[in-house]
Parts: C-alpha cells; structure tokens; sequence
C-alpha cells in the first residue's frame, strides 16, 4: 500500500467492519456515506423522542464466530442486550403459535448505535455521495477521479453496480435483479394492547405483512410501538408512494393482533434494496483492487454475515 487510503463507501455494520480491519492492520482508511451518520440498514430513526429500529430488526451470534467478541464487549458496556429466542407466528388473520430458535440480540439506544460505536476514531465523511469508482489507464482504481490504493464498496449489489463499470461489475459476479424491497412501518400506540410476550411474530401467507417486531421489547423500554416489515411484493407495488401503503398496513397489523384501537402515529420507511435474494457463501468479492462486500454475501443472510464479510475483506486488503 502506497500513502493514499483505501476508500470504503457504504458506513453500514460491513463497510464500517472493514475500515475497522485495516486500520487495526496499520492502513489508512476514510469511510465515505451518502447518509447524515453511519448505519446503513441498521438504521434507527428518533419517533416521538425515542429510537425505533426501522432497518434490521435484531442480530444473531453463531457459534464460533468471531463476531461474539464484539458482541460481548457492546454487552459488558450496556449498548447490546439479550432480547429473546422465541418468537409468535402467525397466519394473516391472527397469530397461531410460537418459534423457538437462537438468541436474538437488541440495542437499547437503537441498532444503529452499534454501527456507531465501531465507527469511533475512523475517518467518515458523511452525505458524501459517490458518482462512480473505475480503474485509470494504469489499472488503479479511483474514486470520482481520484487515485486510491483500494476501494470497497459496502453496497447492495444494485447500488454497487451503478457505481462501477461494466466490466468491473461483471469481475465481481454482482446480481442485482435478486434483492428484494421492504416497507417498514413504526406504529406508535397509546398503550400496549398485545401480549407482553409476543417479541415479534413471523406472518405466513400474507399479502401485506412479513414481519412485526415489537420495539418496545427488543429495545428493552416497554414502549407501545410495533414495526411492521411487508412483504416484498407489496412494498414492490408501493415504491413510488409508500406513504400511501400505510393504511393498509395498520389494518393488517390490527387484524393480525386484535389491537382494537387505531394507532396514534405511524412512519414508513422505503428500503428499495432490503435484502438479497440469493446470497453467495463467499465471504466477498474481489478483482484487483475493487471488493464489494456486506450481507449479499457470507450466507446465510444476517447481520452478523455482513460483519464477518467486512472483516474478511479488509484482512484480505491489508
């Protein structure tokens, strides 16, 4: 590596993961967003004074990974907590019975705190939007013009593909026609009108709803606020407006839990490229000095894939 710095753009939990890795290594490092803060599908938004988790909704540790590390560390300073690993299913008319599976991990000050916290004393550069990354005729690779020693793009593969050439982006195998779009709606209740163990409920053979969190649970506050992730062919018909999908969203979730009264406040959120399709097992893609990475890749798709992406990635650069 010369004295210019590797160039990450995407401040989500796998771009921010590989700046982290080498600058551990020695390297130097800026981190570029299009965003007001780093976070990426982590993302919290503040609703009526408090954080409400309106990208993933929980993370995961596997056995043997060496994300627990990290994990334990945000634990023993109070920033991630045990949430549960039991979780409702349910038809579209009503919920049915329980799951149980591995322990899921909330965040008391909201998922995107923790992609904070891994981003203190690297260098980000926010609402800084990338126009294109190419190689120059000696084969280096730039940032809108600019010579770098490497790039990573911490993307969804539609959002890296637009930035890279067509050759470059064939290099890398990208498939951007799998991932897929969610809504995610927060609805704010005067008081809590589910049962307080509910958790979170996986929906079956809905037209509208995939998925409704309680935000109140998994943050750790009691707070009368559920999260409710659609479908991906339902967000796909509401993309253009998805405020206009909020009704029928909130009758969906009032069918689903019986909640009786309407909410009093609701706020959706449109991710056009929520999650992939088709993840690969590879932990990243590499050509030359161009990697790509994040949860499209280190399948299965989870949080904790996008940060073992990251790392691997920028062990391998360093």
């Amino acid at each position: 590596m010369s004295s210019r710095s590797t160039t990450v753009v995407g401040g989500g939990i796998s771009g921010i993961a590989c700046a982290r890795a080498l600058v551990d290594a020695g390297r130097a490092v800026r981190v570029l967003d299009r965003g007001r803060r780093v976070g990426g599908r982590m993302a919290s938004r503040t609703l009526h004074g408090r954080p409400v988790d309106l990208g993933a909704s929980y993370f995961t540790v596997p056995d043997g990974s060496p994300f627990a590390a990290v994990v334990t560390d945000w634990q023993r300073r109070g920033l991630a907590r045990p949430w549960t690993d039991t979780f409702a299913v349910a038809g579209p008319d009503g919920v049915t019975g329980t799951r149980p599976g591995p322990l899921r991990w909330g965040a008391p000050a909201g998922l995107r705190s923790l992609v904070v916290d891994l981003s203190t004393g690297l260098d980000v550069v926010a609402q800084r939007a990338v126009e294109a990354v190419r190689l120059d005729d000696a084969g280096r690779p730039t940032v809108d013009g600019e010579a770098v020693d490497a790039v990573v793009l911490a993307l969804p593969d539609p959002q890296a593909q637009r930035l890279l050439a067509p050759e470059v982006a064939a290099d890398l195998a990208l498939e951007p026609a799998s991932w897929q779009p969610v809504l995610a709606v927060a609805l704010g209740f005067r008081q809590r009108v589910w049962p307080v163990d509910l958790h979170g409920v996986f929906v079956h053979d809905s037209p509208v709803l995939d998925w409704v969190a309680d935000d109140g649970s998994r943050r750790g506050d009691g707070a009368p606020v559920l999260v409710a992730h659609t479908t991906a062919a339902f967000a796909g018909q509401h993309l253009a407006d998805p405020d206009g999908a909020v009704p029928e969203v909130v009758a969906a979730v009032r069918r689903l839990l019986r909640t009786g009264p309407a909410p009093d406040w609701a706020h959706v959120h449109r991710w056009s490229y929520a999650k992939p399709g088709s993840p690969r097992s590879r932990d990243f893609g590499l050509t030359g000095r161009i990697g790509v990475c994040g949860d499209g890749w280190s399948a299965p798709s989870r949080v904790a894939s996008a940060w073992r992406s990251g790392d691997a990635l920028g062990r391998q650069l360093a």
